[in-house]
């Protein structure tokens, strides 16, 4: 007598119950009139979308200071802390209200993916700057997936779509652990 094959286990972490917070896309003070929307979907590399994934997005303030007010998860709607965090949905998207960052054009990115055993780190650039090192060490057609489009006739408003793999995956950052080794990819 066989035995059927054990299932497979999805690996965790499960973030739609523990890590989100009200008001976790909603970086941006209420109300400001600098505000901007980051938006888009996080996609595998067969295209389908992946919900349940964990963004934290962190960011200078519009003066480039990198202080922010104390406290990430403030929500008295009078300061600026320079931290957001959002979980995609069913359908892999995910919105972001923040104001622009000051100093390097861009947001940085920490992706938390049920089912992948490290984050992956990567970068929102609303504009290229020149002279960038990260920008001009990448080909002209990977460095497109670092760049948010802004939506025609949208107020303030970018798209960033994120790819986990294929010929259009993100470029995701590495950064070498404390011991020289490569760190997560």
């Amino acid at each position: 007598m066989s035995l059927p094959a054990t299932p497979s286990q999805t690996i965790g972490p499960f973030h739609g119950t523990a890590l989100p917070f009200p008001g976790g896309g909603e970086a941006a003070p209420v109300g400001h009139p600098d505000t901007i929307t980051v938006h888009g979907c996080l996609s595998d590399g067969d295209g389908a979308p992946v919900p349940e994934a964990l963004l934290e997005f962190w960011q200078a303030a519009p003066d480039g200071s990198l202080v922010g007010a104390p406290g990430s998860l403030r929500r008295d709607g009078a300061a600026f802390t320079g931290f957001g965090r959002v979980v995609t949905r069913d359908d892999g998207r995910y919105t972001l209200r923040t104001l622009p960052p000051g100093g390097a054009p861009y947001l940085a990115l920490c992706l938390l993916v049920p089912g992948l055993t490290r984050h992956l780190f990567t970068r929102v650039y609303l504009a290229f700057p020149e002279h960038d090192p990260l920008i001009e060490a990448l080909p002209p057609a990977r460095r497109a997936t670092l760049l948010a489009a802004p939506e025609a006739g949208g107020h303030r408003t970018y798209r960033f779509d994120i790819r986990l793999r294929g010929g259009a995956e993100t470029v995701f950052l590495a950064f070498p652990d404390r011991g020289g080794r490569p760190g997560p990819p």
